[in-house]
C-alpha cells in the first residue's frame, strides 16, 4: 500500500512561488501515475496537474497552465510541483494522489492513494 506526504505549502503573496513535494513509502511509484489536486473551501476537488509514469507526459489545468511544473523523482519516490506567480485563487489544500495505470487521468475518483495534503494560502 502506498502511503503519500506532502510537503511545503505555506503562506505567501500574490506573485511568489512555493514548490510541492510529495514522498512516496510503502512501495515504488515508478509505475503509478501522479497527480496534484487541489481544494477550496465549499467548492470541488479539481485536478491541478498529472505526470505519466510510462512516458513522462504531463498535464496541467488551464487555470495554472505556464505558471505550474509538475515533476517525478521514481529514484527518490518523490514528485513535485513548482508553483509560480500564484494568485489569491489558488488558495487551497493541496493533495498528491496516485493511480495504477496508464494515460492522463485527472477525475479524483480514479485515484487510488491519496496523501493529507498541504495548506496553500496566498494573500492579496
Amino acid at each position: 500500500q502506498v502511503q503519500l506526504v506532502e510537503s511545503g505549502g505555506g503562506l505567501v503573496q500574490a506573485g511568489g512561488s512555493l514548490r510541492l513535494s510529495c514522498v512516496a513509502s510503502g512501495g515504488t511509484i515508478s509505475s503509478y501515475t501522479m497527480g496534484w489536486f487541489r481544494q477550496a473551501p465549499g467548492k470541488e476537488r479539481e485536478s491541478v496537474a498529472a505526470i505519466s509514469w510510462s512516458d513522462g507526459g504531463t498535464y496541467y489545468a488551464d487555470s495554472v497552465k505556464g505558471r505550474v511544473t509538475i515533476s517525478r523523482d521514481n529514484a527518490k519516490n518523490t514528485v513535485d510541483l513548482q508553483m509560480n506567480s500564484l494568485k489569491p485563487d489558488d488558495t487551497a489544500i493541496y493533495l498528491c494522489a496516485a493511480r495504477r495505470g496508464i494515460g492522463l487521468v485527472t477525475a479524483a475518483n480514479r485515484y487510488a492513494y491519496w496523501g493529507q495534503g498541504t495548506q496553500v494560502t496566498v494573500s492579496s
